[in-house]
C-alpha cells in the first residue's frame, strides 16, 4: 500500500489522541477554526489548516493527496458543514481509500437500560443526535457513490488525560448525580485512537459502537476516582433536585447498554475495557491533568 496521507476535518480532543498514538505512521493534517489552536496541533504531530466551514485552496489541495479522511465535525441544521463545503472535492479525491465518521451512541436515543448493538434502530431524542443520524446517513451514501468504504464510529461519553472526574474532583466541580437505575457507556480517548487505527490499516468499512464494557452508574465513577486519591467523595445528589443545564439534563432522559462486539471483531483490543482500569492507568501515571503533552502511546 502506498504511504498514508491522513486528513482530519475538526482535530479536536479526539483527533489529537488518534494522532498522537501512531504520528510516525502517516502524515496527518489537521483542521481547527482558530489559528491559536495550531501550536496544539502540531504538538500532537498534526499539520494545522483553518476551517471556519468554506473550503480553502489549501485544503483543496491537500485532499488531493489525502488517502484517509476523518470527519469529528458535528452537524449543524442547515446539515454536515464539510459535506456542505466539500463534498464535490471529496468526491474527486484521487487518492482516496477510506473515510471514517466520529459519531456518538446518542443516535439510539432511549432504551431503558437495555441493551443495543449496531443492528439497533436509531430513534434519537434530542435535535443533535437527530442531526447525527442524518450526518451519518450522508456520509453512508456518498460512500457508495464514489465506492469507498466508510466506517461509522459511534463514541460513547469520552473521557482521558484533562478531561476526567480526578479533574473534576481537584477544581470542585465533580458531582454525583443519582438517578436509580441510570448508566452510561464511556470510551477513553486512547480507545478511540487504537480503534480508528485499526479500521484505517485495514480500509474496513462498517458501524461501530466505540464504547467499553462496562456501562456503568456516573456516581460510581466519580467514587472511584475520589478513592484513588484519597478524598471524600462529594455527596449524593437526587436527580429530581439537581440544578442542571437543559443538555445536561437531556443526557439522563437516555438509558442504555452500548454493546461493543463489533469493533472487537474488526481486530481491536480495548486499552480500557473499563473506567477502573482507565483511572488506575491515569492515576499510576499521573498523567490524568493534561491531555496536550503526552509522549506516543506504546502500540
Amino acid at each position: 500500500m502506498s504511504e498514508k496521507q491522513i486528513f482530519i476535518f475538526g482535530a479536536g480532543y479526539s483527533g489529537k489522541a488518534f494522532a498522537r498514538a501512531n504520528r510516525d505512521a502517516a502524515a496527518i493534517l489537521g483542521t481547527t477554526r482558530s489559528e491559536e489552536k495550531f501550536a496544539a496541533l502540531r504538538q500532537a504531530g498534526i499539520a494545522p489548516l483553518l476551517f471556519d466551514g468554506a473550503l480553502t485552496g489549501e485544503i483543496g489541495e491537500a485532499l488531493k493527496k489525502t488517502t484517509h479522511l476523518v470527519i469529528s465535525v458535528a452537524p449543524e441544521e442547515a446539515g454536515d458543514p464539510v459535506l456542505n463545503a466539500a463534498r464535490e472535492a471529496i468526491a474527486g479525491m484521487p487518492a482516496l481509500q477510506w473515510i471514517g465518521y466520529l459519531s456518538t451512541v446518542g443516535v439510539y436515543g432511549d432504551y431503558g437500560g437495555a441493551w443495543v448493538d449496531e443492528t439497533a434502530a436509531c430513534r434519537p431524542v434530542s435535535k443533535r443526535s437527530v442531526m447525527r443520524v442524518e450526518a451519518e446517513q450522508a456520509w453512508l451514501k456518498l460512500g457508495e457513490e464514489i465506492g469507498k468504504p466508510v466506517a461509522i464510529l459511534r463514541l460513547s461519553g469520552i473521557y482521558g488525560p484533562g478531561r476526567n472526574a480526578l479533574v473534576n474532583l481537584e477544581n470542585g466541580t465533580a458531582r454525583r448525580l443519582v438517578k436509580p437505575d441510570q448508566v452510561f457507556n464511556r470510551i477513553h480517548c486512547d480507545d478511540i485512537a487504537g480503534a480508528l487505527w485499526r479500521l484505517v490499516e485495514d480500509n474496513t468499512g462498517g458501524i461501530f459502537n466505540v464504547t467499553d464494557d462496562e456501562p456503568a452508574p456516573p456516581q460510581d465513577v466519580v467514587a472511584y476516582a475520589a478513592s484513588l486519591m484519597g478524598v471524600e467523595p462529594p455527596p449524593e445528589i437526587p436527580f429530581d433536585t439537581a440544578q442542571l443545564s437543559p443538555m445536561a439534563r437531556s443526557f439522563y432522559g437516555e438509558n442504555k447498554r452500548v454493546a461493543n462486539a463489533a469493533i472487537k471483531a474488526a481486530g481491536y483490543c480495548l486499552r480500557f475495557p473499563d473506567y477502573r482500569a482507565a483511572f488506575d492507568h491515569m492515576w499510576a501515571s499521573g498523567d490524568w491533568r493534561d491531555g496536550e503533552a503526552r509522549s506516543p502511546m506504546k502500540r
